[in-house]
This record gives C-alpha cells, structure tokens and sequence, in this order.
C-alpha cells in the first residue's frame, strides 16, 4: 500500500484498509521461508542458489533494476516471533530472502562473549548472579574491506558501552558472511564508552562511532547509570568524558586505533554522518528540543579540526511536518587539542566543570531577570538562564554544544532526530524524525507545526554548494518526504493491526535510514514501542512514493542501523541489527528460552554495483 504526504489520499487509503489488509493477508505466508525464528537459523543463504563467480555477480550482469517482494505484516504468535527478510528481484536472478546471523548476543566466538561488558582494565564485568554480564542492546555493525581482509565494528548502546571487531569470511560464489573471528576492542585510551547508538563508515574505511544521551554535567549525579562498574576507582566518573564522536580504524593486523573527536562538540549523538567531500559532516542529535549540526573539516579526510554549525529553521508552512529554509549558525572553529586538556585534565590543565563554563539564574515566569542572560530550553537541562564566562566560548561550544547553540539563537526544538544519509542523485539528505512534536508542535520558538505526529518523519533537506561556508554539501531548506500515520483504537482492524497505533503499511517511529547507492531505495528503519508491535524495515520507491515491507522482527526488538554497501568485493549487503526482543514491549511473551538475545547480521547479498 501506498503512503503519501497529501492528507486527502491518506484518508481515502484509510477508508480503504479493510479491502487492503485482506490483500495482504492475515496469515503471514508471505515471506515465510525467510524465518530465522528466535534460535537464529539462517534459512537461504541469500541467493537463489546459482553458483556465480566474481565476474558475473555485479549489476554489469544483471543491471540496477531492483523489486523487493515484500513481506507481510506478522498476524499470528508465531509470526511475531519470527524474523521475515524480503527476497529481491535484480534482472533475471532472485537474492536475499532471509535474514543472515553473524553474531547474536551471549554467544562465545574463541573465547569472546558477544556482547560482554568490561571495565577499564578490560575485566569481565559480572551480573547480580556472579554470570557475565551481557548486553542485548547491540547497535551498529559495520563492514570495513581492509588490504585483503573483511572486518566489521559492532557496537553496543550500553553503559559501559561495548564495541567488538570481527574478521569475516566472504564466502566467493555466494557472497555469504561468517565470523572468522571476534576480540573485544579496548576503549580505556579514550575514557571508555557510553550509549554507542548508530554509526557510519567514513569514506575513508574508519568506523565512526556515536555516544548518545549525554549525562547531564551540571547535575553529574544523575546520569552515571551503570558507569561506575566501568572505573577501578569511581573518583574517575566526569561526564564530560561522554557525548563524544569515536572513530575507530583498523589495520589488516586487526589493531584498532579510536579517537574521540572533541571539535564536533558533545551531543546526544544518534549519528554522524559524513559527505562525499570527506570533510562535510552532518550530526543527528537524539532526544526532546535537540538541534540538527554540520561540522566542515579543515582537512578531507581528517576530523580533528573544524568548524561546527547549527541549523536555525526559517518557517515558510506549518503543514504536513512543516516546511523551512535552513541557515547555519558559525559555532566557531576549533581542534582536538583545543579542547581535550579541558576534558580529560593534564599537568597544567584540570578538567572543567559545568560552573566554569557558564553563569546561571532561576528561571522567572519563563524568563531571564538579568542582562546577559539568555533563556533556553534544552535536552540538556530543561528551562534555563544562562551566560557563557568570558573566555570559555571555544569550550562551552564543544563541551556543550546544544546550550551553546541555543544561547546563539539556533532552532533547538527538534524532537526524536535519528539517522541521516545522502542521496547524490538528488542532492538530498534524508533525516528521520521519530516523533514530531513538543517544541515543533507548541505556539513558541522557531519551528510551530500545526499539528505533531506520534508516529514520526522522514524529512529531507536540499543540499547545494555555499562558497561562505566552504562546502558543496550545505543543506538549505527541510520538508516531509513520508510520514507516519496514527490510528485510533477503533480504526486498528481486530485480530489483524492491534496493538499497532500507526496505520501498519506505514512509517511507525522512523529511526535509521540509508540510501540504497545505485538500486535507487531508501531504506527507513523503524524504532517503536507502541506504533507497529513488531517493527519493521521499509524500502520507499521515489517513482511512485510507495513502501514495502522489507524485514519484520520479533515481539518488543528494534531495528537499529540498517546501513547499506554497495560492493564489497562485488556483493552488496543491507547490515541490519535486531536490538533487545522482549525487551521494549512484550516482555510477558518471553519464555526464558534464550529468544531475547540480540542479533547482528544482515539482508542479502545482491548484486554489487559495478564501478
């Protein structure tokens, strides 16, 4: 079915579900050979079962004419606790099909527990039980050809936060992926980890990595969570170790090198993502009046230094999620080592607290009382006063960045901003709103939409040169490309869409998306408690503005990071990670048999894009 911005066509698609979901059916068939099941079997390998060599498994073969066959919405208990993977039609060959295991959580690969947490000195941390302690919150896993061998970075969105580096096989008539091997990537040289959420891979082959949900520095107590188990002395907590971007490079040796990334500022960071240019980066920021930012290297290829900017929303429409131009706000410029002594403290150098970035008063009847105080309402710290020490502006941009922003008049109203990826074949960015509302929706502030929406957007921005900036990559202005439909408890057809509070052949909580290079898709993952029960993977078609349901996952999982490769070796891949089943709604459905581990793998292989 068919889902489009005008507001017409979705009610008459409405009025029209009945006849709709009895063409989908309600006995989840479709797609069925693709079950992994919760024991994580593979199913089909990917392909139809050609043997194809490396000459002839590219689109120069079969052509960049893709068709996803789709999978129904999961309708029975045993659908819902099954993971479907569409099949894909590439000229005159069938790929995919199912959904690939690489790795699932709690599993041992030589003597390396997936998903193991580990303190500073690189101890196995324990749970209540005396059991390792393993996390379910597997998060982006990346694929980085180095010299002649295949690594992947898989991290975790925990606390401590976890990444593993694997060497896979690539199996050559098919394409197929296993683990080679697995270690546990040491991050005790940058502080450690925190809330590893989605990645991206640099232009370069490094992994880029996010820290998300930033601990509040100017009431440090309240986010430490489960950081302490991370020190051998809990003395050494400081939030503002965390917020940070880490880029991790391998060498073919399997050696990792990480790097926190101090001059793109400290964010709840959902993704970095960077441009062609390889020095234009955009930074996705995950949480309630949070800001959109661009940081532009001075160097392509390193982002040690540059300068960082904030978007500031211009409204031109209040409907159908708003329309705006986009301008940047100048951040200022700075390096790594501008602002690391200020983080981690040296010799000459202690590490700097919230109170000496900043002056604050109480909030009065929604206001400043003093000159030179500004009024801002942040993911940060909610309704406050406050003024930059003098001398401390470089600092309190990059420590912290969105008070920072907001003080300098940015747009920080955005709600629920996850991932973002480039289309270059229509120079635009897509971002995917999960939820518009709160400080969109409200009378105040820059962004005033007319009416929110629960089950989210996917936006996109037109992105064009901008010789006072310095790059070809600027985004310019920002508008709905799909939205999410919500339905009411009388309009969710009985024994078919309950529990489902968006339409279910639409969006529901839009969380990642990446563009499909060269098969011409983008591809929106969903992350949704109550909007889609079992959320689901989507391939949206430009020529006609439609979805198809691509992958589906089990009761209470998230899809995290689908990400797309283009030609590793001649194959393409969709990596696609099914985060925490059971375990954001639906726990009572869990029978303790091992079905909440999480998995990593991906959809595919296909056709890699000739070059």
């Amino acid at each position: 079915m068919e889902f489009k911005k005008n507001k017409l066509l979705q009610a008459l698609l409405m009025a029209a579900l009945a006849t709709g979901l009895a063409a989908c059916g309600s006995d989840g068939d479709d797609g069925k050979d693709g079950v992994a099941g919760a024991d994580g079997d593979k199913g089909d390998p990917g392909t139809d079962g050609e043997d194809l060599t490396a000459a002839d498994h590219t689109t120069a073969t079969y052509g960049t004419e893709l068709t996803f066959v789709g999978v129904s919405a999961p309708a029975t208990d045993a659908d819902k606790r099954a993971i479907f993977a569409s099949s894909a039609i590439v000229g005159e060959g069938t790929f995919g099909g199912s959904f690939n295991l690489l790795a699932r959580s709690g599993t041992d690969y030589n003597g390396v527990t997936f998903g193991q947490l580990i303190n500073e000195t690189g101890t196995v941390l324990q749970s209540n039980d005396g059991s390792i302690n393993v996390t379910n919150s597997n998060e982006h896993t990346s694929l980085l050809p180095i010299g002649d061998k295949l690594f992947s970075v898989s991290q975790m969105e925990s606390t401590p936060g976890a990444m593993f580096l694997m060497e896979l096989n690539q199996d050559d008539d098919t394409g197929a992926l296993s683990v080679k091997s697995m270690k546990q990537i040491d991050q005790s040289g940058v502080n450690g980890g925190w809330v590893h959420c989605a990645a991206s891979v640099t232009p370069w082959t490094t992994h880029l990595a996010s820290e998300e949900y930033e601990p509040n520095a100017r009431n440090p107590d309240s986010g430490q969570r489960s950081m302490l188990s991370y020190y051998e002395d809990e003395a050494s907590w400081n939030p503002y170790f965390y917020g940070w971007n880490i880029e991790i490079e391998v060498s073919e040796d399997a050696s990792t090198d990480l790097t926190k990334h101090y001059a793109m500022g400290r964010l709840a960071f959902e993704l970095a993502y960077v441009m062609p240019d390889s020095k234009t980066t955009y930074m996705t920021d995950d949480g309630t009046n949070v800001g959109l930012y661009m940081f532009v290297a001075d160097t392509a290829g390193d982002l040690t230094a540059g300068t960082l900017y904030a978007a500031k929303w211009t409204q031109t429409s209040a409907d159908n999620g708003g329309t705006a131009d986009i301008s940047w706000i100048d951040l200022g410029h700075a390096s790594d080592d501008d602002v690391k002594p200020y983080v981690v403290g040296t010799d000459t150098q202690e590490q700097l607290t919230f109170t000496d970035l900043f002056d604050s008063e109480d909030v009065t009847d929604g206001a400043c009382a003093t000159d030179g105080f500004t009024y801002v309402d942040t993911a940060s710290g909610g309704a406050e006063c406050l003024k930059v020490i003098e001398g401390m502006e470089t600092q309190a941009s990059r420590m912290e960045t969105r008070r920072y922003a907001a003080i300098k008049g940015a747009s920080i109203e955005f709600k629920k901003e996850e991932g973002v990826t480039f289309d270059p074949t229509r120079s635009k960015l897509y971002v995917g709103m999960s939820s518009v509302g709160s400080g969109m929706s409200d009378s105040s502030g820059d962004i005033q939409l007319a009416e929110s929406n629960d089950c989210g957007i996917v936006y996109q921005l037109d992105v064009a040169a901008d010789t006072d900036i310095g790059s070809d990559y600027v985004a310019n202005s920002m508008y709905s490309l799909v939205e999410g439909v919500p339905v009411s408890e009388s309009e969710q057809v009985t024994g078919f869409a309950d529990n489902n509070s968006c339409h279910i052949d639409g969006i529901a909580n839009p969380d990642n998306v990446t563009y499909m290079s060269g098969y011409d898709k983008l591809i929106i993952g969903e992350d949704t408690g109550s909007g889609h029960q079992n959320d689901v993977i989507w391939s949206y078609e430009f020529d006609d503005e439609s979805l198809t349901r691509i992958q589906t996952t089990p009761y209470g999982a998230e899809t995290t990071s689908p990400y797309w490769y283009p030609n590793i070796n001649g194959w393409a891949y969709l990596m696609s990670v099914i985060q925490h089943p059971y375990g954001e709604s639906d726990r009572d459905m869990d029978t303790g048999a091992g079905e909440d581990m999480a998995y990593t793998g991906y959809v595919g292989p296909f056709p890699g894009i000739a070059e």
